[in-house]
Parts: structure tokens; sequence; C-alpha cells
């Protein structure tokens, strides 16, 4: 995808979990909207390959203590998209034990902590963005994910913590956590949700989607990240949620 407008052109820009699914899509569209991205994700083999020639890579697990203070060496982004994750496991809670509960806690969420804390700490410039892609299952539940659910819904809490956080240190830097609502089966934590819910129902795969019905996609959730970080709606958010419908905000 390319674009004339340019609409991130010259602005830094971080994607975490850059590698495959939602982050490569977003790295893509933020680097062809002039942005200079530099895409970070544990599997470095994933790190190749961008359409888009002009991105940076950077192999690290963001999930780490010392994560952010190497990726801020790096670069100091007007626009840090914190995305990716563990795969949560597909089982229902009477087969899991606590690890695989807690993965999402202990990658996902805790990635969202260290680099929001860090926005904060160093600080990110003012009129910096910092957007946490969570997941619908933040609202409404996923009973065969362990603490998935949980640990998404606190993605969106730290937004609008660190939101509060940088008002009142009069910061000047924006959280926003942007919410899609619909499974995405054309990434890989998408195909993994299919298939475990349509084991999980007894029902065929492509009858599980049917009755999902319409759903955002990869590029509508780049989409909406080009949009709340340029053009911010006023006196909403920081949440939102991502639909086929487009973009609404969220309590």
């Amino acid at each position: 995808m390319s674009s004339d407008n340019g609409l991130l052109r010259g602005k830094h820009v971080v994607v975490l979990g850059a590698s495959r699914g939602v982050g490569r899509v977003i790295a893509e569209r933020a680097a062809a909207e002039g942005g200079q991205v530099l895409a970070v994700a544990r599997d470095k083999r994933g790190l190749v390959n961008f359409t888009n020639g002009t991105i940076n890579t950077l192999a690290l697990d963001a999930a780490s203590e010392s994560a952010p203070t190497k990726v801020f060496r790096n670069i100091r982004p007007e626009i840090l998209v914190i995305c990716g994750g563990a795969t949560p496991p597909a089982l229902p809670v009477s087969q899991l034990n606590w690890n695989q509960f807690a993965v999402n806690w202990e990658v996902d969420t805790k990635m969202a902590f260290l680099f929001s804390r860090e926005a904060l700490r160093m600080p990110l410039a003012p009129g910096s963005v910092v957007v946490i892609i969570s997941s619908g299952a933040g609202l409404g539940g996923s009973p065969i994910s362990g603490g998935y659910a949980g640990a998404k819904r606190m993605q969106m809490f730290l937004a609008k913590y660190c939101q509060a956080e940088s008002d009142r240190l009069e910061l000047g830097i924006r959280f926003v956590a942007l919410v899609p609502s619909r499974v995405m089966p054309e990434t890989e934590l998408g195909q993994v949700a299919v298939s475990g819910y349509a084991r999980y129902l007894g029902i065929p795969p492509e009858k599980f989607l049917e009755n999902m019905g319409p759903r955002q996609s990869p590029a509508d959730v780049a989409q909406a990240v080009i949009e709340t970080a340029l053009r911010p709606p006023e006196g909403v958010g920081p949440i939102f949620t991502i639909s086929a419908n487009g973009l609404t905000p969220t309590t």
C-alpha cells in the first residue's frame, strides 16, 4: 500500500510485535505514509521481506525489563504502537496450568506496562502518541484462552491510567487503546482462535466465522492507528473499539 498524502512523513514510529499479523500490517502502513519506522519483534526471522524497504528492524523481546531502554536508544518515537504478544492457549480453564493461564499477562500486559511507563519516565516529547492494540476479548471475555481476556482488559486500563498520569504531570503525551472487536482469521492468532472455538463448540470453522458476522481486517486496524494518532476526536477516549463499521469510543 502506498499513499500520496504522506500522513506520517518525517515522524519516528516504533511498532512492537511487527514480525507478523496486525503489527506487520501497521508497520508497512506507517512506512507507506512516510514514517521512519522501527519494527521490533522477538523473532528475527519474521523481521524480513517487508515490502517497504525503508523499515528498520530490531530483534528484541519486548517483554524484557531492558527492552524500552534498548528501543528508545535506537529511536525516540513520536508514535509508539504496542502490538502483538503471546499466543494464548485454546483450552478451557479445566485443562490449563497456571503458566498457560498467565502467559498473556507475562507478555502482552507486561510489555504494554514497561513501554508505557518508560514513555512517562523518559518522557517522550509533548505531542507523542502511545497506541496499545488490545482485543475485543477484553470486553466480552474469551473462555478458552486462559487469562487472555483479562490481560487485554488491563491494557485498556493502562491506557487510561497513563493518560491520567500524563495529564497530571502535564507531559502532553497521548495514550490510546484500540480494541479490534472480532477475530481476524488473516492472522496466526486469529487462526488459532477460529480453530480452537470451532473445536470447542463442535462446529466447522466456516460456521464459526459465519456466526461471528462482519469483522474488521488488519488493514482496518492500521487505518485506525493512523486516524487516532493524527486526529484524536475531541473529548473522548482513550479507548476505541474497531469494528467493520469503523471506530467507536468505548468506556
